[in-house]
């Protein structure tokens, strides 16, 4: 049996950490929906926490090494993913935005997302659709239709979560197995790498622009 691999993505800063916490929460939920439609899972988590320094040098330098690299590759082989951010600001933190920001094009094209965020009360929860969607949309990701977000107060003693989190989170990992079950397009993942197998130099398209 083919295991369907699955990369999750979390901003948590804090030790201990909501974020993460909302991430295991998910990866659990995900494979316990995989397992009941007959599919195993292998999970690969990147905590950003410890890939802030070289993300900042990937900025500037235009090349991943390290655990980053090793982070960019898992996510490009991913067959879903799982991303939780913080609200900072009433957005996604930096430190999230700045790993999408080194993805080569296309890397998440046709792949299966599921979303999700942590904030300190549920007014941030809008954040999932007017800033976290659109920008893997821009990714030609596919979104599952539940994003997840938990406030402070969804969270119970110990890390427990409340009923109605629970809830949310058992529907969107059950989507995200439906997404998977139903097939990955595997055709729009061999389109995108053929199109940037060979790129047209970028000196080419400014004399093509040009006329010289």
């Amino acid at each position: 049996m083919t295991r369907r691999q699955i990369v999750v993505v979390h901003a948590g800063l804090s030790q201990p950490s909501a974020t993460r916490l909302l991430a295991e929460r998910l990866s659990t939920a995900t494979q316990d929906a995989l397992l009941e439609r007959g599919q195993e899972s292998e999970v690969t988590v990147v905590d950003l926490r410890e890939h802030a320094q070289d993300l900042a040098s990937t900025l500037l330098t235009g090349f991943a090494t390290g655990g980053l690299r090793d982070a960019l590759d898992a996510l490009g082989v991913a067959d879903a993913v799982i991303v939780v951010t913080p609200v900072f600001q009433a957005s996604y933190s930096g430190l999230f935005k700045t790993f999408f920001d080194v993805l080569d094009d296309g890397l998440l094209r046709g792949t299966p997302v599921l979303l999700a965020a942590t904030g300190g009360t549920p007014r941030h929860s809008l954040m999932l659709e007017h800033a976290m969607r659109p920008m893997f949309a821009y990714l030609k990701a596919v979104t599952v239709p539940t994003a997840v977000f938990a406030a402070a107060e969804d969270w119970g003693a110990a890390g427990a979560v409340e009923r109605g989190l629970a809830g949310r989170i058992d529907v969107a990992a059950a989507e995200l197995a439906e997404l998977l079950s139903g097939g990955r397009p595997e055709a729009s993942k061999r389109q995108a790498a053929a199109e940037l197998a060979d790129p047209v130099p970028f000196e080419q398209l400014l004399a093509q622009a040009s006329g010289s």
